[in-house]
């Protein structure tokens, strides 16, 4: 399966300029079977839940579909949606299929109390699995990445790839690489890790979108520039490594 990581400097609070910067990103990318894009990049990472939030006709949902659709391959992005109560909202992400059909959806476990996004949103309880062309995939958001918990939870629901998408700033980003790496260790699995570049109000952006195999090997590095970065992964090495190395066997979850 190809997969393909987008990153580039958000537009703060711009979602037309998002949407079109992403299609510019992937106009030359060769085609993929999974597109993945960053945590709320719509939008960039905002406490204004008021201008994060989807409007009532969903729109970044629509985008994805449609990118979904004219790249005939899965969309995975992450969005907000309005809380059901005290003016929070929702960190999410989103899968579609070709087809329009929704995969699966994620809601953020962690919310980053460090910079107040648990004061405007509010967090998660479950870890999803979808399954896209034969691979079962956990889905997560940037300081779930902190909670090795969540990523033993996604394996021991079958994870054989594992997404991390986030807006992780780049004074912290040797814990990005060296996290996403031990995830990878630990799970005997693929991890991407998509996150941004540039800078907002508030951080700046490393970019460092990685692919990494189950031994901890880095297959795919964005760097630091905008880009629609791939790489192909096997789900045989996968299923191989866990056959011969069998510590998953001695989970206890």
């Amino acid at each position: 399966m190809k997969i393909t990581g987008l990153q580039w400097n958000l537009v703060w609070e711009d979602r037309d300029a998002n949407y079109d910067r992403a299609r510019e990103l992937l106009a030359d990318s060769g085609g993929s079977d999974l597109i993945i894009l960053p945590e709320m990049f719509s939008s960039g990472f905002s406490m204004n839940v008021d201008a994060t939030a989807e409007p009532d006709d969903l729109p970044t949902e629509v985008f994805l579909r449609k990118l979904a659709r004219e790249q005939n391959a899965a969309a995975l992005g992450g969005l907000v949606r309005r809380g059901e109560g005290k003016g929070k909202g929702y960190n999410e992400l989103i899968t579609f299929a070709p087809d329009g059909t929704e995969l699966g959806r994620y809601r953020k476990n962690r919310t980053f109390r460090y910079t107040g996004e648990s004061e405007h949103y509010e967090n998660g309880t479950e870890v999803s699995v979808f399954e896209w062309q034969d691979w079962k995939i956990a889905p997560l958001i940037c300081y779930d990445l902190r909670f090795p918990e969540l990523f033993r939870r996604a394996t021991a629901k079958g994870a054989e790839l594992i997404v991390v998408i986030a807006s992780w700033p780049s004074v912290r980003v040797e814990h990005w690489v060296t996290l996403l790496r031990a995830r990878a260790i630990e799970n005997l699995a693929y991890v991407i890790g998509v996150n941004r570049t540039g800078s907002d109000p508030n951080l700046e952006y490393p970019g460092r979108s990685i692919i990494i195999d189950p031994w901890g090997e880095i297959v795919a590095d964005a760097g630091a520039k905008d880009e629609a970065f791939s790489a192909e992964i096997d789900l045989e090495t996968v299923r191989n490594w866990r056959a011969e190395f069998p510590a998953l066997q001695d989970l206890n979850i």
